[in-house]
C-alpha cells in the first residue's frame, strides 16, 4: 500500500472513531473507551500493537506480562469486538464503511459493508430465556387481563375500580395516547467462578444490572476478567406478582389494544423508553434502574446505609424495613411502600409502586388501587401529577395487618430530568 493509501484509511478510521465516540456507541465503560482510543491511535499511525504493548497502554500492566497467565487483553479486545458488532446491527446498521477488530489480531481497520448485508433486512437477536419470560409474562397479563376486569365487575368492583380510574395519576394515563409501559423492577445475577479455591456462587450488586453492565465494569477492572461471569438470569420478587393483581386493572381502558400495554423488566429500560411512553414501574426500590435517579433527585427522600432505609429530609426521620432481617417465626414485622407520580423527559406520565420489600411493595400497590386512598392522598398533596407517599405496614410473612399513610407531600420543584444533584446509594 502506497504512503497516500495509508494516509487516506488513516484519516478513514479517525473519521469513523471520532463518529462512534459521538454516538456514545461504546458506552460508559472508560476501560473499553481507553482500548478504543488506544487501538484507532495505533491504526491511524500504521501500527499493529502487540498483545502486550496493548497490556501496557491500556491496563498499565508492567513489563513481566504473560499473556499466557493473564487473557485480560484478549478479554477485553473480544468484548470490544462484540460491542462494534452491537452498534453496526443496530444503530450503526446504515453506515457504509464500519470499524472492525479481525479475530486474533490487536488491530483497527475500516471495512466497506457487504453488499448482501447492506441489502438484507437487520437479522433478529437470539431469543434469550429471559426474553422468553418476559414475552410470557406480558402475554399472561394481557390474555388475563379480560378476566380480572370481569371479576371485579361481577363481584362489584366494576364501580370501584371505576373510581380509581378516575383519580390521579391514572386518569391522566387513561387518557393519554401515549403507549404505557409496565416496567418490572428484576434483578440480574451473575456468577463468580474460581476454580482453584472451588468457588461457585451467584452475586447480586446494585451497581451491575445487565450484562452490558458487567462488561463495563470488568473492562474497568481487568484482573476480575475470567472470574465473574454472564449467566444470563434474572430474578422477580415475589411481591412484585401480587402488586400486579392491583395494578393491571387499572391500566384496563390503556390496554383495549394490545400495543397500548407492553411488559418489560427494569434492566432493559432504556432512556428513549422513557421518552417515548408513560411508566408504571413495579418493584423494590433497589430494582429502580435507570428510574432511580429521576425519582430521587425530586423527592424528599434519600436512600440510607441500605435500600431497606428511607431518610426523610426535611424531618431526618429514618424509615427502615424490618423485613430484610433473620426470621422472626409469627412476630409482625414493619415495611414501606412507596409511591410516586411525575411526568416523565417529553411530557409523558411516570408512575412509581415500589416497596423496600414484599409486604411494603403489596402495600403499595393496594393503596394506588383503592379509590379512597386515592382521595386521600390527593387532599393531602393537593395536586395531581407531581407528588410522593410512604406507607408503613405492619405484616406477618408476605401477609399485611393493615398499613398507614406516614408521609404524602408535592415534590420538589427541581426538574428530575436536567438536575443531577449529589446523590448516593448503596452498593449491594
Amino acid at each position: 500500500m502506497s504512503d497516500a493509501a495509508k494516509e487516506q484509511e488513516g484519516e478513514e478510521i479517525a473519521e469513523l472513531a471520532a463518529r462512534l465516540r459521538e454516538r456514545h456507541a461504546l458506552g460508559r465503560s472508560d476501560g473499553l473507551t481507553r482500548l478504543f482510543d488506544f487501538l484507532a491511535e495505533c491504526a491511524v499511525a500504521g501500527a499493529r500493537p502487540k498483545e502486550f504493548e496493548v497490556a501496557a497502554a491500556v491496563f498499565a500492566r508492567s513489563s513481566a506480562f504473560d499473556g499466557s497467565q493473564d487473557a485480560s487483553v484478549r478479554v477485553a479486545v473480544h468484548r470490544l469486538r462484540r460491542k462494534l458488532d452491537d452498534f453496526y446491527a443496530g444503530p450503526g446498521r446504515d453506515e457504509p464503511v464500519r470499524l472492525t477488530i479481525p479475530k486474533g489480531e490487536y488491530r483497527m481497520v475500516a471495512e466497506p459493508r457487504a453488499a448482501e448485508a447492506a441489502a438484507a433486512a437487520p437479522p433478529k437477536a437470539a431469543r434469550s430465556l429471559r426474553a422468553y419470560i418476559v414475552a410470557g409474562i406480558a402475554l399472561a397479563l394481557l390474555l388475563n387481563l379480560a378476566a380480572w376486569v370481569a371479576f371485579w365487575t361481577t363481584h362489584g368492583g366494576g364501580r370501584t375500580l371505576a373510581r380509581a380510574q378516575g383519580a390521579a395519576p391514572w386518569s391522566a394515563i387513561l387518557k393519554s395516547g401515549t403507549p404505557t409501559l409496565l416496567v418490572l423492577g428484576d434483578y440480574y445475577i451473575f456468577g463468580e467462578i474460581d476454580e482453584a479455591a472451588g468457588v461457585d456462587r451467584l452475586i447480586r450488586q446494585y451497581s451491575i444490572n445487565s450484562a452490558s453492565d458487567l462488561d463495563d465494569w470488568l473492562m474497568d477492572n481487568p484482573k476480575a476478567m475470567g472470574r465473574y461471569r454472564d449467566l444470563d438470569l434474572y430474578y422477580l420478587p415475589v411481591g412484585a406478582a401480587f402488586a400486579l393483581r392491583s395494578v393491571v386493572p387499572l391500566l384496563s381502558r390503556g390496554a383495549a389494544h394490545s400495543e397500548n400495554l407492553r411488559v418489560v423488566m427494569a434492566s432493559d429500560l432504556t432512556p428513549e423508553m422513557l421518552k417515548r411512553n408513560n411508566i408504571v414501574y413495579v418493584g423494590y426500590l433497589s430494582g429502580l434502574g435507570v428510574l432511580r435517579n429521576p425519582v430521587f433527585a425530586a423527592s424528599r427522600f434519600s436512600v440510607g446505609e441500605t435500600y431497606d432505609e428511607l431518610v426523610d429530609g426535611p424531618t431526618r426521620h429514618v424509615y427502615r424495613s424490618q423485613e430484610g432481617g433473620p426470621s422472626q417465626g409469627d412476630a409482625s414485622r414493619r415495611d414501606y411502600g412507596y409511591v410516586a407520580a411525575f411526568q416523565g423527559p417529553s411530557g409523558n406520565h411516570i408512575v412509581v409502586i415500589a416497596g423496600a420489600r414484599d409486604t411494603g411493595l403489596q402495600q403499595a400497590a393496594e393503596a394506588m388501587a383503592n379509590a379512597d386512598a386515592l382521595k386521600a392522598l390527593q387532599r393531602t398533596v393537593k395536586t395531581r401529577d407531581n407528588f410522593e407517599a410512604l406507607y408503613e405496614v405492619d405484616g406477618i410473612g408476605r401477609s399485611s395487618l393493615g398499613g398507614r399513610m406516614v408521609v404524602a407531600a408535592p415534590r420538589t420543584k427541581v426538574d428530575p430530568w436536567t438536575a443531577q444533584p449529589n446523590l448516593s446509594f448503596p452498593q449491594g
